[in-house]
């Protein structure tokens, strides 16, 4: 079943970047003919939603610290695009073959979410902005073309976001203590704008 390994990749996707990774399939299921893509995800609300979103995520995501506000947002959101999109791919019959193509796409959105977001808590206790951004491209990048390749070659694409997503844990896991302290960092951080934002009102 083909559908299961697009569910798969475009979880993963998804819980790197979701607007990016519903702006592609739409993209290409619109404008380049892909079948594979569920009509919903091609309307015109959708992709300028999508489109507008992407934007302020390809920005905000490149921002130390302002990165990790937009995950702790996106904890729910992600899980939900990967889940949405698994169930649209499915048909979204409800029967249990769409609950199950879902719920592959909403749990690895959820653990390619955490990946993220902890390995972005690690890079932000480096001082330098240029790991931030690196990152991030590289995250926009690997998230953009799997997305793609998955249309033409599901199964490939599936293995490589598997192995990226064992290789995220796997590093997440290494990096316990500076995800640790990029998370003690980050509420000082958030402490001292709380704290700004106060004394300017």
């Amino acid at each position: 079943m083909e559908v299961l390994p697009l569910a798969f990749t475009s979880g993963w996707a998804s819980g790197l970047n979701a607007y990016a990774t519903v702006l592609v399939l739409g993209l290409l299921g619109r404008f380049a003919g892909v079948e594979a893509v569920p009509e919903g995800l091609q309307r015109t609300d959708v992709l300028i939603v999508a489109g507008i979103l992407a934007i302020i995520e390809f920005v905000a995501d490149k921002i130390p610290y302002v990165d990790s506000v937009w995950d702790s947002v996106s904890t729910v959101l992600r899980p939900v695009a990967g889940a949405t999109i698994g169930a649209l791919l499915a048909g979204a019959h409800g029967d249990l073959a769409t609950v199950a193509i879902a719920a592959v796409g909403g749990i690895t959105a959820l653990i390619s979410h955490l990946t993220k977001a902890s390995l972005r808590l690690a890079i932000n206790t480096s001082p330098e902005p240029v790991t931030n951004i690196g990152a991030s491209v590289a995250e926009d990048t690997a998230a953009i073309g799997l997305t793609s390749l998955a249309l033409l070659f599901p199964i490939p694409a599936a293995i490589a976001a598997g192995l990226l997503l064992l290789l995220g844990v796997i590093v997440a896991v290494w990096a316990f203590q500076r995800v640790r302290r990029g998370w003690q960092a980050f509420r000082r951080w958030y402490a001292r704008r709380t704290a700004d934002a106060g004394a300017v009102s």
